[in-house]
């Protein structure tokens, strides 16, 4: 059984990958969250905070769909997290990274822009983990930032381009 807050944090999650962080009335909100005005409020009392919730919840989903299951050799687990980026953005994420989104819409936030900063280091800190990257997180997050980035205009090219850098960064950085 789903508990009320996971409930509500995936239907404003929903809201406001669809609708932007602007558009949606608290009305609109609290349908997306199939809960009442009261219990919406209860959960996430201000607009700020129904965004932090949609936001973390995101940051789940998007940790679980990346890296369960992974192949555990880095050779397989490379060209799987390269195809898993791009899956995601064909069904979820098709103008782009949301966590930006949010932070392009409230710029002064210092709270959104450490739930971006939080969720871009977890990628990198696990996907180098899992491609044996260690150290080399940064060199990681620019290639994924930049698939996600380029996804929109490039699709599956896009994905083929960063499994070629990611192999390219694996070798360069593999012991000899």
């Amino acid at each position: 059984m789903i508990d009320t807050m996971t409930k509500i944090a995936a239907g404003l999650e929903r809201a406001f990958a669809t609708q932007g962080f602007a558009e949606p009335s608290v009305e609109d909100l609290r349908d997306a969250a199939g809960v009442s005005l009261r219990t919406l409020y209860k959960y996430a009392p201000s607009r700020s905070e129904m965004v932090y919730a949609a936001l973390e919840h995101r940051h789940r989903r998007y940790l679980s769909h990346m890296f369960d299951d992974l192949p555990a050799t880095p050779s397989d687990a490379l060209p799987a997290l390269m195809d898993r980026v791009g899956s995601w953005m064909r069904r979820e994420s098709s103008h782009g990274c949301l966590f930006h989104t949010a932070v392009a819409a409230a710029p002064g936030d210092e709270r959104l822009r450490k739930l971006l900063q939080d969720h871009k280091a977890d990628v990198a800190f696990r996907g180098a983990g899992a491609l044996h990257l260690v150290g080399h997180e940064t060199e990681l997050m620019i290639i994924l930032e930049g698939l996600t980035q380029s996804w929109p205009l490039h699709g599956d090219n896009a994905v083929q381009a960063a499994k070629h850098l990611g192999a390219a960064l694996m070798q360069e950085t593999s012991p000899a």
